[in-house]
């Protein structure tokens, strides 16, 4: 039995990447791969939710200290900074390829409303740090009329 399909001449050019090959354009002129050295960044994922008396942030940061994470709050923006370390043998071996990253990592967000930088929490357990930024009170918020 013949199954009908919609034919789209165009889908082949949506599949076309323009900048696929740009990393053999430069590789003559011996510069670094800024997109492999992009892609070695940490990258800090994270989960935002909120109820009615504060946010809670869980970010992922595997293989950072808790002594190397700062975090800092100003009215509604969050700076999350971390700094990584990875020991590299400098042995016999030859490392060959790598994509374990070294060095400074930040993310920086704003929140719908204030936090109250006084009363916020932070707690960092098996590489998943957890924020707990209480809303601050009288800021933004609606106070429902009798």
């Amino acid at each position: 039995m013949n199954q009908l399909t919609h034919w789209n001449p165009f889908r082949q050019l949506a599949q076309i990447e323009p900048f696929a090959d740009m990393e053999g354009l430069f590789r003559g002129f011996h510069l670094p791969n800024f997109a492999r050295e992009y892609a070695r960044t940490m990258d800090m994922r994270m989960d935002v939710s909120e109820d009615d008396k504060a946010y809670t942030v869980q970010v992922d940061m595997p293989g950072v200290k808790k002594e190397a994470i700062d975090v800092s709050i100003d009215g509604n923006q969050v700076t999350i900074r971390a700094e990584v370390e990875r020991t590299h043998s400098h042995g016999k071996d030859k490392a060959l390829y790598s994509e374990r990253f070294s060095g400074q990592a930040f993310r920086s967000f704003s929140l719908p409303g204030e936090v109250d930088r006084a009363q916020a929490r932070a707690t960092y357990d098996g590489g998943v740090l957890t924020l707990t930024l209480p809303k601050k009170a009288g800021a933004g918020q609606r106070v429902a009329v009798n």
